[in-house]
């Protein structure tokens, strides 16, 4: 608010009286009773208006120095507001981060238990060829000690009958040829069923691995 400028004092305001001219005697009018003002009328409203010129100044520096305390609040404030937005758009982007390494470790426990399942199924599918091999292995043993009776058989025949010799020679080489042929298959199905166990016990160890790494994944991951 603009101040008021103080107004002049009576005194000021009212123009001296004009000098009187030397003149003749007679020519000095008569004195009249009309009343001078004087200065002391003034004095109150000039009070007046400086009280309230100081009043006024009051209010405008109360005014001002809660202008400057808002001023400075809103600037606090905007402050803060930067600082909250500015660690808002970090934990944004730390939860985008967070969001796509949790997307890939997903996929990560996702492949893990494919290749559990199929190693799972690779395991059951060896063991079931396992299991058939050794029921080739006793068949091929059971053919083995038939033949070998056969022989023994023949060899008691061949020395009953010492005519028949030449007979029991030629079908003992024939069932030692068979016997042979027999211990090979016998062999190269012990050889097949000792591969096919150490690739299960292989497959088995591999399956061990992905499933703790599976557990391992889970435990560091769970879901929500």
């Amino acid at each position: 608010m603009p101040d008021v400028p103080a107004p002049v004092p009576a005194k000021f305001n009212n123009p001296s009286p004009a000098p009187v001219k030397t003149a003749a005697v007679d020519a000095v009018p008569a004195p009249t009773n009309t009343p001078i003002p004087g200065p002391g009328r003034a004095f109150p409203f000039v009070i007046a208006l400086g009280v309230l010129s100081a009043v006024l100044l009051v209010i405008a520096l109360v005014l001002g120095s809660k202008v400057g305390a808002r001023n400075t609040t809103i600037t606090e404030n905007q402050t803060r507001a930067d600082q909250y937005e500015a660690a808002t758009a970090l934990m944004e982007s730390k939860l985008e981060v967070a969001t796509a390494n949790a997307t890939k470790l997903q996929g990560q426990v996702d492949d893990a238990k494919a290749g559990a399942a199929k190693l799972k199924q690779q395991v059951d599918q060896t063991a079931a060829g396992a299991v058939e091999l050794q029921s080739q292995l006793d068949k091929t043993r059971t053919i083995s000690n038939g033949f070998q009776s056969q022989m023994e058989d023949a060899k008691v025949t061949s020395i009953r009958h010492q005519g028949e010799v030449e007979i029991a020679k030629s079908q003992a080489t024939v069932m030692l040829g068979q016997l042979n042929e027999a211990k090979t298959d016998t062999a190269r199905v012990q050889a097949q069923l000792d591969e096919s166990r150490t690739n299960s016990a292989a497959l088995q160890v591999k399956l061990g691995k992905a499933e703790t790494e599976l557990e391992q994944m889970q435990k560091l991951h769970p879901k929500g």
